[in-house]
């Protein structure tokens, strides 16, 4: 033990004190949650969601976001404009308040927001505090005001009136860079993440108009105003889908200065898309909002369903699982005093919430119903079939119960599980063939690899109910290895391997493969992807050999900037690698799984929505959006293998 002790003072002097705006500098992962590309992205979110409160309160129509050529973002909105004259408690202009001071703005009370959404109300200072520098240009009382801050949020001068504008015309426009320190990874925004939340902020925001333009490329924009608001988002979601029932279900009420607005339609696949919203703020987890709506939904659909004689006396009553088969919904809340559980925002906690939601669904859902009988028949048998498939994957579910320690001999002989218990070193390769499974074996770090060879191509879950897939011989060996159980049994703490890796060939059959089982994981093992458990293996692409060194590298641009190092005039060889088949062990283990030099490729869900679409596009019963998708995407074929 080493006695030695550091003689410092505790005192008055340890204690930093962090004035204004420094401390987001210092910490600025407490505000933004990451200085990652998501956190640049963030600053917009910020500055878009002040316009978003001015439409949220009546005043703003248009809002115009613009990507300069310097990689500069400018939020334009037509709403009233920040107040200008000076705040009484500051002594500054309230401009300068707005976009200077922590907790400063129109959500803390005082009348000035009756709804918003934004992180915590610190936004525009937040944004402020993290760029090179930031303009604000405020239009009204017929004057252009004019405010620049600089190193980190400080106002280069006082508000001033830089120009005339006409006397009916309002708004604010902030343009602002962010700093490259903070933003260590990328300053570069990327136009298809900013595209597709401002059309998600368009759909939340019946009737306003947002539009998004890239100076860096011309003729580069797109415009969102949706006169239908949530209904054209559920028929956006829908539209690589075969929905059973014509008319989206559009439900919607207010009380106690709390308003819901809820749009439905089933489809014919077997899983559900439903999204929840907090004053346009995502809530992936729901909360009470979301609760009220699905207790609702299930209770109506069984009250219709045994009043009507379709639920008879020996069928079991709908569950939540049935009335969700196929489902695509939105819940959209607008609260003026939201209460979140934890700083992320991810589930609405307020308890008054699940009444209100369920209250106001229900009569409109109800209704619906009573008006609907056609259509609200197709829903009660779709999910009466969705009942029957849960009694019979209730049954296929035992036979992927784990009892005790895994015996290899039940396992059909596949599993080659490893030594160690400890799920947080273990990993699991799921590997094309038999023949690269008898190479993994063997060249395998057996205490912490285990390996799962997998016969041909698993059943395609995006076209079979959850029975079905149980009935599979590969799945049920892929859900027992895991451990977690599925359906209702699942718990991701039994999860038995930290890393699941997709190991397949870099060729057709293998990226088929690898989609079918990203499409079982995301289906129904969600929880294991989005909490980072899910790996794909980067087997290389060629072998360089220049005398006594061997290079691997993953592709053709890394071959190129491999060869451009060596000298000049150096004999060397390039081989196109074999396939993970063809590999004998030493090879596999040096190239792809040794964990010292392998390379893996962490598979996430950064956005539900985005995922979800790209599934139905690509494995559902719908050819022409996949078609679709192939000819937008097939310019950026490098290497095709035919």
């Amino acid at each position: 033990m080493n006695d030695e002790k550091v003689e410092k003072e505790y005192d008055s002097s340890s204690i930093q004190v962090l004035e204004g705006l420094e401390a987001v500098r210092k910490r600025p992962g407490m505000y933004i949650g990451t200085t990652s590309s998501r956190g640049l992205h963030h600053l917009v979110w910020e500055i878009v969601d002040n316009a978003i409160d001015e439409a949220l309160a009546g005043y703003c129509t248009h809002i115009e976001v613009e990507i300069g050529k310097e990689n500069t973002i400018t939020v334009k909105d037509n709403g009233r404009g920040v107040p200008v004259e000076i705040h009484p408690k500051t002594g500054k202009s309230t401009v300068e308040t707005v976009y200077t001071v922590l907790h400063a703005g129109g959500k803390f009370g005082g009348g000035g927001y009756k709804v918003s959404g934004g992180l915590h109300g610190v936004g525009a200072s937040v944004v402020n505090a993290l760029s090179l520098w930031m303009e604000v240009r405020v239009y009204k009382h017929g004057n252009v005001y004019f405010q620049r801050y600089e190193n980190g949020g400080h106002p280069v001068e006082d508000l001033k009136i830089i120009d005339k504008c006409d006397e009916d015309r309002t708004g604010t426009t902030v343009t602002f860079k962010p700093d490259p320190e903070i933003f260590e990874e990328t300053t570069i925004f990327d136009y298809e993440v900013l595209k597709t939340r401002l059309r998600e902020l368009a759909f939340l925001n019946r009737g306003l108009r947002i539009s998004l333009y890239d100076l860096r490329e011309d003729d580069k924009k797109d415009s969102f105003c949706y006169e239908g608001g949530i209904s054209e988002y559920v028929a956006m979601l829908n539209k690589d889908k075969k929905p059973i029932h014509d008319t989206i279900i559009d439900c919607m009420g207010v009380e106690n200065d709390i308003s819901l607005e809820v749009a439905l339609q089933y489809n014919e696949s077997y899983n559900s898309s439903i999204y929840s919203f907090v004053n346009n703020i995502n809530t992936p987890e729901g909360g009470t909002h979301e609760d009220g709506v699905r207790r609702a939904l299930t209770r109506i659909l069984n009250k219709y369903a045994t009043a009507n004689g379709l639920l008879k006396n020996n069928d079991d009553s709908l569950t939540g699982d049935d009335v969700k088969e196929g489902l695509t919904m939105i819940v959209s809340i607008k609260h003026p005093n939201p209460q979140f559980e934890g700083q992320t925002k991810t589930k609405l906690g307020n308890s008054e919430c699940r009444g209100i939601s369920d209250r106001i669904f229900s009569a409109a859902f109800e209704r619906f119903l009573m008006e609907n009988p056609d259509q609200a028949r197709i829903i009660i048998e779709k999910s009466m079939t969705a009942s029957r498939a849960r009694v019979a994957a209730k049954r296929a579910r035992e036979l992927t119960r784990r009892k005790g320690d895994l015996d290899v001999t039940n396992f059909y002989g596949k599993l080659s599980d490893c030594k160690s218990k400890d799920p947080s070193e273990c990993e699991i390769f799921l590997v094309e063939g038999d023949s690269a499974g008898g190479s993994a074996i063997k060249g395998r770090n057996s205490m912490t690899q285990a390996i799962l060879p997998l016969r041909g191509k698993i059943l395609n879950v995006e076209k079979a109910r959850l029975d079905r897939a149980l009935a599979n011989e590969e799945i049920r060996t892929i859900i027992t290895a895991f451990g977690t159980g599925i359906g209702d049994d699942f718990d991701l703490s039994k999860l038995r391997y930290d890393k699941i890796i997709i190991m397949t060939d870099a060729d057709v059959d293998g990226s088929h493969i690898r989609v079918l089982l990203l499409t079982l994981f995301y289906r129904f093992f969600r929880p294991i992807v989005e909490a980072g458990h899910v790996y794909a293996a980067q087997p290389p692409l060629f072998v360089i050999k220049h005398g006594k060194n061997i290079k691997y590298v993953l592709n053709e641009q890394e071959r190129d900037e491999y060869l451009a190092t060596l000298a000049p005039n150096t004999k060397y060889d390039i081989m196109r690698m074999k396939g993970l088949g063809e590999m004998d062990a030493e090879e596999l283990n040096e190239t792809t799984m040794d964990i010292e030099k392998r390379v893996l490729r962490q598979i996430t869900v950064d956005d539900a929505m985005a995922a979800d679409e790209t599934f139905s596009k690509l494995m559902g019963d719908e050819v022409a959006p996949r078609r679709e998708f192939i000819e937008e995407n097939a310019v950026y074929v490098q290497n095709l293998d035919i």
